[in-house]
């Protein structure tokens, strides 16, 4: 009978929801255990280290446990819910006729138990019962071990288990990592936390008593590279630790390794856009861009892709593996776009192909999505090159770094009002200084320059738009 519970219950595990990625936060459960799902309703939503994205559940049944809480990071691959279905109560009324009393009793207070345990409520005092039980059935006794190593991954393991002389020592994931470190033996800390969990603060403890005088015995010699107690001592009043996760986790490996990979060049150039900036307000009136979001950016992106139009090369990037630059015949236009959980790199896809119209409206899509926090994984790569608009902090410019496996992107700083000769004449003109970033190794200082150069005239004089493209 246990066997054939055992195999209605499906175990969906964490899904690779984008290119390369290996694990994922869970943001938010939307199901708690009893609760009825069907195929294809979301059941929560996961971080991963480019966006926000709800998991929909593959198949019908009961919800027997959530495998972790919110705020925990799994990896790709693992149980993240266990789904009954054939049905949630089904499992215990087929135990009730079974011949011998004793195991009926066993699997009628394990999924009891282990609910509350698993979703994070603390443990139910019916779980101190189960524990000495776990030697009846051998299968019974696998899953309470499995279940035992799940629990102490959440931080709820069972009081009991830190008694036991031969248990693990109980202690978060990061608390373990703090532990190896330190060089701190956890079988040798004394647990101050709840239901016998070891905190950062016994840690601590534990390497504050081993630095005291007596370091003799030959544990000791591991502090040695404890000496420098920096981490340890440092003033929490007066200093924040962020965890790098996420996105921010991503963008910090994505930066390093464009950084020192491709050799980046960049250059500038100082231009007036005042006529740019009267057709900005001349196109708001367009019936054409009715509902539309029309600002510089819009008509910015437009001349960046008659410039590579006019400059394909520059539209390529660098295949280290077969020695080979790939020129892309289409442009995935990038947009960094700062969101509450950091950077992200959006693209319009097939950018090139878009009349004003067209693009204006990916634009507000690609803008608002990314502000909701729910830009889909496959919005973000295959990009080809990228605009950073830095000018909306107020900065004039800056010399960005590579989007990697792109060879250019171009930073728009702030537009302001300056003195400017034109026609001869010293007078009050829109300027704005645009950076543009190339790798070197298949953009020379020739290419990357007219591609600048020709993005400036266009500003200057837009009416360019239409007689270059």
């Amino acid at each position: 009978m246990t066997t054939m519970t055992n195999a209605s219950v499906r175990e969906f595990k964490m899904p690779d929801v984008g290119e390369g990625l290996t694990e994922a936060e869970i943001l938010k459960w939307y199901v708690q255990p009893g609760d009825t799902v069907t195929d294809g309703q979301v059941v929560c939503e996961v971080e991963t280290a480019k966006a926000a994205v709800e998991l929909p559940i593959p198949y019908d049944g009961v919800v027997r446990a959530l495998h972790f809480p919110e705020g925990t990071t799994v990896d790709v691959g693992t149980s993240i819910i266990a789904v009954d279905v054939a049905g949630g109560a089904a499992p215990e009324a087929e135990e009730t006729p079974a011949p011998a009393a004793a195991p009926v009793a066993e699997p009628e207070e394990k999924p009891a138990a282990r609910q509350p345990v698993l979703v994070g409520y603390g443990v139910a005092t019916s779980s101190t019962r189960r524990r000495p039980r776990k030697q009846a059935a051998p299968d019974t006794a696998a899953r309470q071990a499995a279940a035992a190593v799940q629990q102490e991954l959440n931080g709820h393991a069972p009081a009991p288990a830190p008694v036991a002389g031969d248990a693990r020592p109980l202690a978060k994931p990061p608390v373990r990592k703090l532990a190896k470190d330190l060089g701190v033996d956890l079988t040798t800390v004394t647990p101050t936390g709840p239901d016998g969990i070891i905190t950062r603060e016994d840690v601590h403890a534990a390497v504050a008593a081993v630095q005291a005088p007596q370091e003799q015995p030959a544990p000791v010699s591991a502090p040695a590279p404890e000496a420098p107690a920096a981490p340890v001592s440092y003033d929490t009043a007066r200093e924040t630790r962020v965890p790098v996760k996420g996105v921010r986790k991503a963008t910090a490996a994505a930066m390093v390794g464009s950084a020192f990979t491709a050799p980046h060049v960049t250059e500038f150039v100082t231009v007036d856009v005042t006529r740019t900036m009267k057709l900005v307000e001349e196109l708001k009136q367009d019936k054409e861009f009715t509902g539309l979001r029309v600002n510089p950016l819009l008509l910015i992106a437009k001349a960046l892709l008659v410039a590579i139009r006019r400059n394909p090369e520059i539209n390529a990037s660098w295949d280290e593996a077969a020695q080979e630059i790939v020129v892309k015949h289409y442009v995935n236009l990038g947009i960094a776009a700062a969101t509450p959980r950091g950077l992200i790199v959006p693209n319009i896809k097939d950018a090139h192909a878009k009349t004003l119209p067209q693009l204006a409206e990916s634009l507000g899509e690609l803008v608002s999505t990314a502000r909701e926090g729910k830009t889909s994984p496959s919005a973000m790569q295959a990009g080809t090159v990228t605009i950073t608009n830095v000018g909306v902090f107020g900065v004039d410019t800056g010399t960005p770094i590579l989007n990697p496996g792109e060879s250019a992107i171009l930073a728009v700083g702030a537009i302001k009002l300056q003195p400017w000769v034109h026609k001869g004449k010293v007078k009050p003109r829109q300027v704005t200084t645009l950076a543009l970033s190339f790798d070197h190794r298949l953009v020379d200082g020739e290419l990357g320059s007219k591609v600048l150069a020709d993005v400036a005239a266009i500003l200057e004089q837009p009416k360019r738009l239409i007689t270059w493209a």
